[in-house]
This record gives C-alpha cells, structure tokens and sequence, in this order.
C-alpha cells in the first residue's frame, strides 16, 4: 500500500526525534561531561524531514496546517524547535536536548494519535489575511513559554543540587543558576508580547469574520488567562524581584495552563473557536 508523502515524512521526524529524546535522557546519566551531539544532530535531522511534512501539507492544503489537532500539535512542536536551535546555538547550554527534546517528542506524539486529514477548503472565516499572521504570533508565543517551562525544570534541578552541595554529575552539565535564570526571563519576555499581540490580531480578525472582537468562548478566556499569568510573572519580577526559583516555579505553572489551553479546551470544553 502506498504511503502518502506527507505521512511518510512525518513518521520519520516522529521517530528522529524519539531518539533524540532517548539519547539527551541518556545523556544525563553518563558521566562525561558535556551535551550530546547525537541528539542535536538527530534533532535536526528530524527537523528537516518535519519541516518537509508540513510544506507538503500547506501545498495540498493550500494554507499553514493548523486548522485540525494533528496539524496544530505538529506545527506547535515544530515551532518549539525553532527556538530549541536559536538557543542551543547561541548561549551553549548544556543538556538543553535532555529537557526540551522530550516536551518536544510528547506534543509530537500527541499529533500522531489525531486524525491526520488535509482540510483542502477553509471556511470563510479562515480565508482572512489576519488568520497566518494570528497563527504564526500564537505559536511561537506558546513554543517560548514552552521552553521556558523545560528550562524552568533545568533550574530547579540545578538548584536542588547547589543547596545539597553535591557539585559533580550532573550539576557539573547544567548551566548555571544566573545563566538559566537569565534564558528563562528571556524567553518569557519573548513569549509574552508574541501573545500580545496574537490576541490582539486575534480580535481584530474575531471583528471582521463575525462583527465582534470578544464572543467569551473557551479559547479566549483560557487565552487570556495565559496572558494574566505571564502578565504576572514579569510584574512580580520587575517590581517584587521574584527571581530563580520562584520565577522557575511559575514558568512552569505557566506552561502547565499553555497545554490545557492548547489541549483541554479543544477536547474538554466546547469551543467555537475554528482551529486549535
């Protein structure tokens, strides 16, 4: 039986990526020290047969693949790569694969579970100029908080071992508490006027596909309560100074509401809104 393209490439990134998750969790166990080359490397490879998966897609689409579960999971991981590289490469991190690789893989594999049909006709809603330029600001907010939330683990991880003092293994692999920290008020000041401004294209489109900017449907409240929370964050960092653990503790809250927003309301909650 043939295999479609589409499908064929997304089975080989699935898979790529899953040893590159298998290969960064073996990676904290070695003694050497240092990151896995395998893994990046795998990562990327995967990353390319991925970003093949979704051009067929948008050309037998005919529009970004987002608007099903499958496609929205794919496009989502596939976003959290682009910063996962832009990160690895810039600051050097250190087992950065071993935590975001497995978010990565997970979202990846949820994909795999949806139903993976190509809507070849949008509904006039979608046929909107605003609907790329909402998507695209939405998903890399969600990628960012994303990575915030696996560095936000990093940093925990590395704190637990400063304050037992025990200063080889692992601890002797992560980066610093100063640097972590540092990546993770980055990457939430990245993510959140990214979200800022998808809400805003969000009611602006919302206007003119239906005649008004806010319908309160699941996806905009949780939406919004998103954006409250990451609103939260950097106020209580500029002004109370909740730094290091407490600022780590609520990437990862925050990261916990981006997947129940991203996942729950579609699945649990009946939402009007016309894509994932």
């Amino acid at each position: 039986m043939q295999i479609e393209t589409n499908i064929l490439l997304f089975e080989i990134a699935l898979t790529l990526y899953f040893l590159s998750t298998i290969t960064g969790v073996i990676e904290i166990f070695r003694s050497k020290k240092g990151a896995s080359k395998a893994a990046i490397y795998l990562a990327a490879l995967g990353f390319i047969f991925h970003t093949g998966n979704i051009f067929v897609r948008y050309v037998q689409g005919g529009h970004i693949p987002v608007t099903n579960m499958h496609e929205a999971a794919s496009f989502f991981s596939w976003c959290m790569l682009i910063l996962f590289f832009f990160h690895e490469f810039r600051y050097r991190l250190g087992l950065l694969s071993s935590f975001i690789m497995p978010i990565v893989f997970l979202i990846m594999f949820s994909s795999a579970i949806f139903p993976r049909e190509i809507n070849e006709f949008l509904s006039p809603a979608l046929q909107s100029y605003w609907f790329g330029v909402h998507v695209i600001l939405a998903f890399l907010g969600d990628a960012a908080f994303a990575m915030a939330g696996g560095i936000g683990v990093m940093y925990l991880l590395q704190e637990r071992y400063v304050k037992s003092k025990h200063l080889g293994g692992l601890f002797q692999k992560l980066p610093s508490l100063q640097v972590l920290d540092e990546i993770n008020y980055h990457l939430i000041t990245l993510g959140f006027p990214l979200l800022t401004l998808a809400m805003i294209t969000g009611v602006i489109w919302a206007n003119s596909a239906w005649g008004t900017y806010w319908r309160w449907d699941p996806k905009e409240v949780w939406s919004l309560i998103t954006w409250l929370i990451y609103a939260l964050v950097l106020h209580l960092r500029l002004t109370v100074g909740w730094r290091g653990k407490k600022a780590a503790i609520l990437s990862i809250v925050g990261f916990i509401v981006v997947i129940f927003a991203f996942f729950g309301v579609t699945l649990i909650l009946k939402t009007k809104h016309v894509f994932p």
